[in-house]
């Protein structure tokens, strides 16, 4: 039995479709931002760890793409004064991302380097911005357009505002359930005679604006 690790790094995870008797594995996600006089603290829950466990490869899809099970983790931004900031996904696995714009790439095989292994995609729900319900607001034009979107799709910047309003607002505290979908791509591409550790890498970058 082979099986298939997967890792998503700096918002990093580990995940492995691995061989018999191979060892568990993990996913981590790390959050990074900068120290200003209004500074703001970005936390996961978990310390940013997502385990999806061992995933044998004969229970992947031949042919199609095969999800694993959900995972999602408490995200909580907190600064010192109200500060008008933006959350910006960073795949540093672009290359290997089989929908660039939309997902995030997983890295490629160790072994076949021209195998790209899969896709993540990240969404943030249940937003609370000092205590009251808010919306997320996306920009793929780096702020100059926004538009209501809970994706967390890679380079667009995510502002957070109350209903109705369609630019980021300052927050003193954000809190919300960031959602993270991995799928592995189809068997029939992939090599799997031997362990194969799925390696991407997205960081939630903190931007003050």
């Amino acid at each position: 039995m082979n099986t298939l690790s997967s890792r998503l790094v700096t918002l990093c995870f580990f995940c492995l479709v691995a061989a018999p008797a191979s060892g568990g594995s993990t996913a981590e996600v790390t959050v990074t931002g900068t120290i200003t006089p209004n500074a703001c603290t970005p936390t996961l829950s978990a310390n940013g760890i997502v385990d999806h466990g061992r995933v044998p490869a004969r229970s992947l899809n031949q042919y199609e793409f095969s999800t694993l099970p959900s995972r999602t983790l408490d995200l909580t931004v907190s600064c010192n004064a109200s500060v008008l900031y933006v959350l910006v996904g960073v795949d540093n696995r672009a290359g290997s991302s089989l929908g660039p714009g939309f997902y995030y790439g997983l890295g490629t095989n160790v072994h076949v380097p021209t195998e790209r292994l899969g896709t993540v995609s990240l969404a943030l729900r249940d937003v609370v911005g000092d205590g009251d319900s808010v919306l997320v607001l996306a920009s793929s034009n780096e702020g100059q357009t926004w538009f209501p979107e809970s994706n967390a799709y890679p380079d667009n910047y995510m502002g957070f505002a109350r209903p109705g309003t369609l630019v980021p607002e300052p927050h003193r505290e954000i809190t919300a359930t960031l959602h993270i979908e991995t799928s592995i791509n189809a068997a029939a591409y992939l090599t799997l005679d031997q362990e194969v550790p799925l390696d991407g890498s997205i960081v939630l970058d903190l931007r003050y604006l």
